[in-house]
């Protein structure tokens, strides 16, 4: 049984209501269902001055204007909605992501196939057969943390990360899996690219591809097949 959700204040700005103190399926569950409730009553008018919020692994961030709401009332409703437990699974939208496993595109494919006693295809069927979860959008905008990697390919970060991560690198660290959305540092394994883009501040309603909640699988294409290089 879990331990009363908590309600934190960030500043002057900002709630975080925190679900629990480690992460797991059903915290997940819990969240992403606090999330919808924050929507359905944004919708209906019942949360006048809030701006947005943010899910994660274990908690929302509610932002909100002080000058327009009533930060008692407004802790008071996020208290009261956190209590409900409400849980939500498989809301989301579903993506297929066609992802290039071959040659440069996956620079530790082979490491972690000898490193777990795979061939270099079990590895990638196990990929493409999996069913990503996305927890949360964090680290680069558009950057999605995705669970559901089985354990057979649980790895470690690299030792020493990379200086330069190229947009699309599709990766694993941990029980985790990730698309880096632009050229950046990074220390996760990376297992193929992708050409989809993940953010694109031309959406004015939805900049990031992703949200938590959507499900996302990965097929296997070739080269030819992306505009990558």
């Amino acid at each position: 049984m879990h331990a009363p959700p908590r309600l934190l204040a960030l500043g002057d700005t900002a709630f975080t209501v925190e679900f629990a103190a480690q992460p797991s399926a059903d915290i997940q569950a819990r969240v992403l269902g606090f999330a919808a409730a924050l929507a359905e009553f944004k919708g209906a008018g019942k949360l006048p001055g809030v701006i947005e919020w943010v899910p994660t692994f274990r908690s929302v961030t509610v932002h909100f204007d002080p000058d327009d709401c009533d930060r008692r009332r407004l802790a008071a409703c996020l208290e009261a909605l956190a209590a409900e437990g409400r849980r939500a699974t498989g809301s989301g939208r579903e993506w297929v992501i066609p992802v290039c496993f071959e040659g440069e595109f996956a620079p530790d494919l082979d490491s972690v196939a000898v490193a777990r006693g795979l061939s270099r295809e079990a590895v990638i069927a196990q990929l493409t057969a999996t069913e990503f979860t996305v927890c949360m959008l964090g680290f680069l905008p558009g950057f999605p943390y995705l669970n559901g990697l089985p354990a057979s390919l649980e790895m470690p970060r690299l030792a020493t990360p990379r200086q330069r991560v190229p947009a699309g690198s599709v990766a694993i660290a941990g029980r985790m899996g990730a698309i880096y959305p632009w050229d950046s540092p990074g220390g996760w394994r990376l297992m193929g690219r992708t050409s989809v883009t993940l953010f694109d501040v031309s959406r004015a309603e939805r900049p990031a591809l992703f949200a938590p909640g959507d499900r996302v699988r990965w097929q296997a294409v070739g080269p030819e097949a992306l505009a990558v290089s």
